[in-house]
């Protein structure tokens, strides 16, 4: 959703504020597994062409869907309920034609999102597709060409496809959870002794750190128990950062914010925590943020 987009962006770079979401250089659209992405304009086809069926029915779904609304709106924004209605699909539908670079939409989480659509990114899908599987690589590395699938929403054997041509620029790697592989260039990087984290960071459900998947979920939560508390079968709650740890959890009712640690938090880990808090850019929050302590 978009507000968590703007805790992501707030938990990485300073001087976030509460309309940074809508800056002319990011858009949004439904990317990876037709879920709502904020990404960099000049990203766009990355996260969207990325992701296009490589044939058949469904790329042919998405291809005639788009230039249908397109014929529709012609440039203009529409509501997807008026958009459906008058083309006779279900406005949940736009979400697939998407991945032709196309469709982008509006939406604040709160109101009914606007949709519009776009011309063409002048970016091969095959291209697109092989730089996906980078940014990912580069962010989730080591990693699997499976686990790059199910993330992006692919059939496994395009997940496959995608790193046997990546070749030479990838590197194998064993690790605590098994073989994977790694971009080549990221391996100085990853040998590098990692700098202190930050005393504390409230990630929003859903945040890129979050989506580990599988046994990869085992390196950032050893418990048991404590994962099945952040990646509940429902709605998954915030994640509590202490100097760069996964140290609880959070959840947010308007100003009041219930934080459940998992550990002892001293009274200056609470105190950084609380003013972390204070900070987050929220929009249409009234007063200050009030922390509870839920332990």
């Amino acid at each position: 959703m978009p507000r968590a987009a703007l805790l992501s962006i707030h938990a990485r770079v300073e001087g976030t504020h509460a309309s940074t979401w809508e800056d002319p250089s990011l858009v949004q659209t439904w990317g990876p597994r037709h879920d709502v992405f904020v990404v960099a304009l000049r990203d766009l086809a990355i996260f969207t062409l990325g992701i296009l069926p490589d044939d058949g029915s469904s790329r042919r779904r998405a291809e005639e869907l788009a230039a249908r609304l397109h014929a529709f709106v012609g440039g203009a924004r529409t509501s997807p309920g008026e958009a459906g209605r008058a083309l006779g699909v279900h406005p949940g539908s736009f979400r697939y034609a998407a991945p032709t670079g196309t469709v982008l939409i509006r939406w604040d989480g709160a109101r009914r999102p606007a949709v519009w659509t776009v011309p063409p990114p002048a970016v091969d899908p095959v291209d697109a597709r092989l730089e996906l599987a980078r940014r990912y690589l580069h962010i989730y590395g080591s990693t699997t060409p499976e686990t790059f699938a199910r993330w992006a929403g692919l059939h496994p054997r395009h997940g496959v496809a995608a790193f046997q041509a990546l070749g030479r620029s990838l590197t194998p790697v064993r690790t605590p959870i098994g073989e994977g592989w790694i971009l080549s260039r990221d391996e100085p990087a990853l040998r590098t002794e990692p700098g202190p984290g930050a005393p504390a960071r409230l990630l929003p459900s859903g945040d890129a750190f979050l989506l580990a998947q599988g046994a990869d979920r085992e390196l950032l939560v050893p418990d048991a128990d404590r994962r099945r508390e952040l990646w509940t079968p429902r709605v998954w709650p915030g994640g509590l950062l202490v100097d760069g740890e996964i140290a609880g959890l959070w959840r947010r009712a308007d100003a009041a914010m219930t934080i459940q640690p998992w550990r002892p938090l001293s009274g200056g880990e609470r105190d950084a925590v609380a003013a972390e808090a204070a900070a987050l850019p929220l929009p249409g929050v009234q007063g200050r943020i009030v922390v509870r302590w839920d332990n």
